[in-house]
This record gives C-alpha cells, sequence and structure tokens, in this order.
C-alpha cells in the first residue's frame, strides 16, 4: 500500500522520515490488510478518512503522531476546524482549496504539501475533481484529532 501512496520519495524532507517514515512504515505493515483498518467512510457523501497510524512520537514527552488517508468528492466543502498540533498534508491526486482564517486561500495540487498551524481555523474545498491526501498531525498526546467550529 506504501508504495502506491508514495511512488517518489524524493519530495519527502530527510527529517519528516526520521520521525515518521520508519514508524509509518512498521505501522501499516502490523494493520490487518496491510493499513485498511482503521477504514472509516463518512457516510453517502462519499468521503473517506484512514487513520493509517496513531503512535506516540519516540524521544518527544507526551506528543503523538496521527498519520491519516484521506479522500474527498468534488464539491466538498468540509467544515471549519482546527487541530490542537501541527498538520501536514501531501496531494496524492486531484486539488482542493485550503482556506485558513486571516490567511490567502492556497491552492493544492497533485505532489503539494501544505502546512497548518496549530490552533489555525481552516478548512478544504474541492473543486471538480477531488482530491486524495495523506495528512500527518503531530499534537500532544490525549489531545482531540480536530475540533469543530461555528
Amino acid at each position: 500500500m506504501l508504495d502506491k501512496l508514495f511512488p517518489k520519495m524524493d519530495w519527502f524532507p530527510s527529517w519528516v522520515g526520521r520521525f515518521f517514515w520508519v514508524p509509518l512504515a512498521a505501522g501499516c505493515a502490523a494493520l490487518p490488510g496491510g493499513g485498511a483498518a482503521g477504514s472509516a467512510p463518512l457516510g453517502a457523501s462519499g468521503m473517506v478518512v484512514d487513520t493509517l497510524l496513531k503512535t506516540e512520537l519516540e524521544g518527544v514527552d507526551d506528543t503523538e503522531v496521527v498519520v491519516t488517508y484521506a479522500e474527498f468528492p468534488p464539491h466538498t466543502t468540509l467544515p471549519k476546524h482546527w487541530h490542537p498540533g501541527e498538520e501536514f498534508a501531501y496531494v496524492l491526486e486531484g486539488s482542493a482549496t485550503l482556506w485558513q482564517e486571516g490567511k490567502p486561500d492556497t491552492l493544492t495540487k497533485k505532489g503539494d504539501v501544505v502546512k497548518v498551524p496549530p490552533k489555525q481555523v481552516h478548512t478544504a474545498i474541492t473543486g471538480d475533481e477531488g482530491v486524495k491526501l495523506v495528512i500527518f498531525r503531530v499534537q500532544e498526546k490525549g489531545q482531540p484529532e480536530r475540533v469543530l467550529v461555528e
């Protein structure tokens, strides 16, 4: 599964590999179905969110990493929300607009990597083609993965 998600790794910064790649590979290999566990199709909307890995970040006290695969269909606007830690997203296919409160919109497309700071209110909006992403979150252990806002 990972070779399909990451067919070419030269975009991947070396420091990220030290913290994420080894635990991600080990964690996905240990999951039933090679990473299919944790699949959570979100109703009839066509959205898919699979938690690939949720583990303690070694060497950093009370910190965890959450790795998620997500698919959002065309013409989808996610609810506005924030995360207690930093979020990094790599676009596998398609495109989406990242809206962040107080910042200019960012159009992301295949091969792009974006960062969302902790507690930054944001959303993603897809156009005609939808988007497939791998999302990495680094946060204090035990915190919620996301908090919805009105």
